[in-house]
């Protein structure tokens, strides 16, 4: 179903907007919320319908929910003053105004748009052995995959997000999916009783284990590498292939006075300026992930990382891939492992990630031109990781290496 309107047309199969031809970046759920206004537009849409079709009926305050309808707003030029399209009723809820230039063809169904966002993942828990509750997702259809958690996740955010969803989207394509946040973020259990890299890694064996995949690739991100790594090693019997993106072996504080003090100096300024609402302190980190990405980006990011987790668990988080070191498990890897780096990473050195796949017997190394840390779906290094992630997948499946167990 196309909609137009003014100089925009949104297209609810493709889950594009576009003005003048030219796409906007919008998140999951705003494009979801402009959707139901527009293909409802000849009454007007309380709260409560709102948060019923885009929430799924989850507890939203009304801080959330105005964040995303401004958000709208933008993304079609309004503003609370001048509302062409999307008008507020007080105490009543929310009408779209826009006169449609483009009416749906006769016999055509519009399917809601957050309709297809709801059933694309599953959310669950799990328990670790020292009682933490693991917050765990499943999404896709096909052979397993898992990917280990980062620094910083959140199943919900990340899913619905513009620097995220199109990564986990692709992987679900033709695959399961396997996600989870690690203890002290996310929806997993903030209050935890201590974080150590060994008992990252025992999450991630509890997680495998709740979610019943028994052989799978694992594919690590930045720090996640190193817990793909470690849990390799651990259970080589378990995994299938590595997929390395953007990692390191060797943690920042080890590698030498300066990034030593570096990391120190980064871990404080999470400590103390993390949880306040100027984006400031949160920036420095955002535009070293992702310098290139667009403002809508970044404001997500930036937003993301505030509400993922608290000062001290980001801190605490951050330090312990500060200080670990898996180079002595890299000769000892022996399944079939790609490596992917961008040449000018501005978050993790282009030499750190040549040097992991050094270490690995066979490796094979990919370097992509770009200088974001987090790739991003509109960077032409997109289309060439998709395909070579794809292809190394596609050679295990064919071998027969990945088992779900039901």
């Amino acid at each position: 179903m196309i909609h137009e309107f003014g100089e925009f047309r949104l297209d609810v199969a493709r889950r594009e907007l576009r003005r003048s031809g030219e796409e906007i970046a919008v998140e999951p759920q705003v494009f979801s919320l402009l959707a139901h206004l527009i293909e409802n537009r000849d009454r007007v849409v309380g709260k409560d319908e709102l948060i019923e079709t885009v929430w799924e009926g989850r507890i939203v305050s009304d801080a959330t929910l105005n964040t995303r309808i401004n958000a709208a707003r933008r993304a079609v030029g309004d503003s609370g003053k001048e509302q062409a399209f999307i008008r507020t009723l007080p105490r009543r809820g929310f009408r779209f105004v826009g006169e449609m230039s483009a009416p749906a063809p006769d016999g055509a169904t519009a399917v809601p748009a957050a309709a297809q966002l709801r059933h694309e993942q599953t959310v669950r828990f799990c328990t670790a052995p020292d009682g933490v509750r693991i917050a765990y997702a499943t999404s896709g259809d096909g052979p397993p995959l898992v990917k280990a958690p980062n620094w910083l996740n959140h199943l919900e955010h990340d899913w619905e997000s513009p620097v995220w969803g199109h990564l986990f989207r692709e992987l679900s394509r033709g695959h399961t999916l396997l996600r989870f946040d690690q203890r002290g973020n996310g929806l997993s259990d903030w209050d935890v009783p201590e974080f150590t890299f060994d008992g990252m890694i025992d999450d991630l064996a509890t997680v495998a284990d709740a979610a019943g995949f028994d052989r799978f690739p694992l594919f690590g991100i930045s720090q996640g590498c190193a817990h793909s790594i470690a849990y390799a090693h651990r259970h080589p019997d378990r995994v299938s292939r590595l997929i390395l993106y953007g990692g390191f072996a060797l943690g920042q504080s080890l590698r030498g006075p300066k990034d030593k003090g570096d990391a120190h100096w980064s871990r404080q300024m999470i400590r103390e300026g993390w949880g306040q609402n100027n984006p400031a302190f949160r920036q420095f980190f955002t535009s070293l992930f992702m310098p290139g990405a667009s403002k809508a980006q970044m404001d997500w990011f930036n937003e993301m990382q505030r509400l993922t987790t608290s000062p001290d668990n980001a801190a605490d988080i951050y330090a312990v891939a500060n200080y670990l070191d898996v180079r002595p498990l890299l000769s000892e890897i022996k399944v079939p492992t790609l490596v992917i780096h961008c040449k000018d990473d501005a978050g993790v050195a282009f030499d750190l990630g040549r040097e992991m796949a050094a270490g690995i017997p066979d490796a094979r190394f990919v370097a992509l031109d770009g200088r974001n840390h987090l790739i991003l779906e509109d960077e032409p290094a997109w289309p060439r990781f998709v395909q070579v992630v794809n292809d190394f997948l596609a050679e295990g499946e064919t071998a027969g290496t990945a088992t779900k167990r039901g």
